[in-house]
């Protein structure tokens, strides 16, 4: 396919694309639910195909998940909103899992294009029920064999719809964090990035965020600790959750959570807190309260 002019790569826009998107004079500003802050394509630049095409500007995902490697185990937690604009908002499960009791248990958390981790888990699924010897993450020996397996898969999926496009570029990009335990290793947490790609968890730098991370980071810095309590630890999540939600409208209830325990080989836990629930709205209201509290202790500046 030849090479698009601007005026022709808008008229791909408005043929194809359901995003919420502006034309000014000299670019073109793209909205979406995998893409914020927004994409910006600038006139002048050609573009080989829709699919293609290289944004100027892109960032995380309107989400919220957290990945958290204990002494005791692994916490994950993410949010289930995703959107394209004020009137296009819906609930998603970013959660996906499988797990064989006494044999394997492991989380993934989405965050990115939609579309994109959804094509990403359900082929991880279809594999997993494939009853040759097709690699997955039912029959992969260890975590390390899991998150390479996702990170090829996520970049299968993202080269499938945007060939010519670096894959952390992409409007199709997406990431994941992944944990668990194969077999008698010990736990592992992964941070999986859209070029496949990953890193891992460890005793410096027990914790992974996706999506809108700069909210609730704070507290998370200051306070966990991995000899924590599942209970304690769950608590400051809420809180990192709580903060984040104040501050973006892009993440919301409900939270889904998984609770990996170290060597049983199994999710323990596997709750959603719901807007109503009176766990977390204790937190987010004790939380406030209590800062509010501190506020008032510290010394006022003097002019």
């Amino acid at each position: 396919m030849s090479a698009l002019s601007f005026d022709e790569f808008r008229g791909m826009l408005l043929k194809y694309w359901g995003y919420s998107w502006k034309i000014h004079y000299d670019k073109v500003v793209i909205k979406c639910a995998s893409v914020q802050p927004p994409t910006v394509f600038i006139k002048g630049q050609h573009f080989p195909s829709m699919l293609g095409c290289e944004p100027i500007l892109a960032g995380p995902s309107m989400t919220y998940c957290v990945g958290v490697k204990l002494k005791r185990g692994l916490i994950f937690m993410s949010d289930t909103r995703t959107n394209a604009g004020v009137d296009d908002i819906a609930q998603v499960r970013k959660v996906h899992n499988w797990q064989v009791p006494g044999e394997r248990a492991i989380v993934m958390l989405a965050a990115g294009n939609l579309a994109t981790t959804q094509i990403v888990a359900s082929l991880l699924d279809e594999r997993g029920r494939a009853t040759d010897d097709t690699p997955s993450v039912l029959n992969a020996t260890s975590m390390f064999q899991v998150a390479s397996l996702i990170g090829d898969t996520l970049r299968e999926v993202i080269n499938r719809y945007s060939p010519m496009s670096t894959p952390g570029a992409s409007p199709f990009a997406a990431t994941f964090i992944v944990g668990g335990q194969v077999q008698d290793a010990e736990p592992r947490l992964f941070f999986v990035y859209p070029e496949g790609n990953f890193i891992e968890a460890g005793e410096d730098n027990p914790f992974f965020q996706s999506g809108e991370t700069k909210y609730g980071r704070p507290m998370l810095v200051r306070a966990l600790d991995t000899s924590m309590t599942f209970e304690a630890a769950i608590k400051l999540l809420c809180v990192s959750f709580d903060s984040t939600i104040r501050a973006n409208a892009g993440v919301d209830l409900p939270i889904d959570l998984r609770v990996v325990p170290t060597f049983e080989k199994r999710i323990s836990i596997e709750r959603r807190f719901e807007r109503d629930d009176p766990y977390y709205s204790q937190v987010s209201t004790e939380w406030s309260e209590a800062l509010n509290e501190a506020l008032s202790f510290l010394p006022d500046f003097k002019f």
